[in-house]
Protein backbone atom coordinates (compact mmCIF):
# COMPACT_ATOMS: atom_id res chain seq x y z
CA UNK A 1 0.00 0.00 0.00
CA UNK A 2 1.36 3.56 -0.70
CA UNK A 3 1.30 6.69 1.19
CA UNK A 4 0.11 9.83 0.27
CA UNK A 5 2.24 12.89 0.31
CA UNK A 6 -0.03 13.87 3.54
CA UNK A 7 0.80 10.68 4.83
CA UNK A 8 4.86 10.59 5.00
CA UNK A 9 6.81 11.64 7.84
CA UNK A 10 9.56 14.91 7.64
CA UNK A 11 11.81 12.24 6.31
CA UNK A 12 10.16 10.42 4.33
CA UNK A 13 8.72 13.23 2.29
CA UNK A 14 12.40 14.81 1.59
CA UNK A 15 13.01 11.02 0.40
CA UNK A 16 10.54 11.47 -2.54
CA UNK A 17 11.06 15.00 -3.42
CA UNK A 18 12.79 16.12 -6.33
CA UNK A 19 15.92 19.02 -5.13
CA UNK A 20 14.47 22.12 -5.04
CA UNK A 21 16.72 23.30 -7.77
CA UNK A 22 14.72 20.87 -10.09
CA UNK A 23 11.01 21.78 -9.51
CA UNK A 24 9.21 23.72 -7.02
CA UNK A 25 7.58 21.78 -4.10
CA UNK A 26 4.26 21.16 -3.60
CA UNK A 27 2.91 23.21 -0.68
CA UNK A 28 2.09 19.31 0.76
CA UNK A 29 5.53 18.69 0.38
CA UNK A 30 6.77 21.73 2.10
CA UNK A 31 4.47 21.43 4.56
CA UNK A 32 5.85 17.89 5.77
CA UNK A 33 9.41 19.24 5.10
CA UNK A 34 9.27 22.43 7.03
CA UNK A 35 9.15 20.33 10.37
CA UNK A 36 12.55 18.67 9.53
CA UNK A 37 14.29 22.23 8.51
CA UNK A 38 12.78 24.00 11.68
CA UNK A 39 14.22 21.17 14.22
CA UNK A 40 17.80 22.03 12.54
CA UNK A 41 16.99 25.62 12.04
CA UNK A 42 17.62 26.50 15.91
CA UNK A 43 21.58 26.57 16.83
CA UNK A 44 21.05 24.35 19.97
CA UNK A 45 19.30 22.05 18.11
CA UNK A 46 22.17 21.92 14.87
CA UNK A 47 24.76 21.90 17.22
CA UNK A 48 23.34 18.87 19.24
CA UNK A 49 22.64 16.93 15.84
CA UNK A 50 26.98 17.83 15.09
CA UNK A 51 27.59 16.51 18.04
CA UNK A 52 25.64 13.09 18.63
CA UNK A 53 27.13 12.80 15.26
CA UNK A 54 30.58 13.35 16.23
CA UNK A 55 30.10 11.69 19.71
CA UNK A 56 32.23 8.07 19.95
CA UNK A 57 30.79 5.63 18.39
CA UNK A 58 28.18 7.77 16.97
CA UNK A 59 25.61 8.16 19.87
CA UNK A 60 25.52 10.08 23.24
CA UNK A 61 23.56 10.11 25.96
CA UNK A 62 22.22 13.65 27.30
CA UNK A 63 24.41 13.09 30.45
CA UNK A 64 27.53 13.25 27.80
CA UNK A 65 25.75 16.64 25.89
CA UNK A 66 25.13 18.66 29.32
CA UNK A 67 28.62 20.47 29.62
CA UNK A 68 28.57 21.76 26.35
CA UNK A 69 25.71 24.22 26.84
CA UNK A 70 25.24 26.52 29.79
CA UNK A 71 21.45 24.68 29.94
CA UNK A 72 19.57 23.09 31.87
CA UNK A 73 19.41 19.20 31.25
CA UNK A 74 15.59 19.75 30.92
CA UNK A 75 16.08 22.09 28.23
CA UNK A 76 18.77 19.57 26.38
CA UNK A 77 16.58 17.09 26.73
CA UNK A 78 13.56 19.00 25.20
CA UNK A 79 15.82 19.75 21.82
CA UNK A 80 16.95 16.77 21.57
CA UNK A 81 13.27 15.55 21.72
CA UNK A 82 12.48 17.88 19.28
CA UNK A 83 15.38 16.58 17.06
CA UNK A 84 13.98 12.79 17.58
CA UNK A 85 10.59 14.17 16.59
CA UNK A 86 11.69 15.19 13.25
CA UNK A 87 13.40 12.10 12.61
CA UNK A 88 17.29 13.44 12.77
CA UNK A 89 17.77 11.30 15.70
CA UNK A 90 17.14 7.57 16.84
CA UNK A 91 16.87 6.36 20.23
CA UNK A 92 16.91 4.07 23.15
CA UNK A 93 16.47 3.40 26.31
CA UNK A 94 19.15 1.92 28.80
CA UNK A 95 18.01 1.39 32.20
CA UNK A 96 17.81 5.40 33.21
CA UNK A 97 19.57 7.09 30.29
CA UNK A 98 18.65 7.45 26.92
CA UNK A 99 20.86 7.34 24.37
CA UNK A 100 20.87 9.46 20.93
CA UNK A 101 22.15 8.27 17.54
CA UNK A 102 21.85 10.50 14.15
CA UNK A 103 19.88 8.91 11.79
CA UNK A 104 21.54 8.88 8.72
CA UNK A 105 19.01 8.52 6.13
CA UNK A 106 17.24 11.53 7.26
CA UNK A 107 20.64 13.25 7.09
CA UNK A 108 21.05 11.88 3.04
CA UNK A 109 17.51 12.93 2.50
CA UNK A 110 18.08 16.61 3.68
CA UNK A 111 21.26 16.90 2.10
CA UNK A 112 19.24 15.31 -1.53
CA UNK A 113 16.75 18.09 -1.23
CA UNK A 114 19.15 20.40 -1.02
CA UNK A 115 21.49 19.09 -3.61
CA UNK A 116 22.39 20.71 -6.90
CA UNK A 117 22.10 23.95 -5.18
CA UNK A 118 25.13 25.99 -6.66
CA UNK A 119 26.52 29.84 -5.75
Amino acid sequence: MSKSVLELTPVEAVACCSPVTREPLSSEAAERIAPLLKAVADPVRLRLLSLVASHADGEACVCDLNDAFDLSQPTVSHHLKQLHEAGLLDREKRGVWVYYRVNPTALADLAALLGGVTT
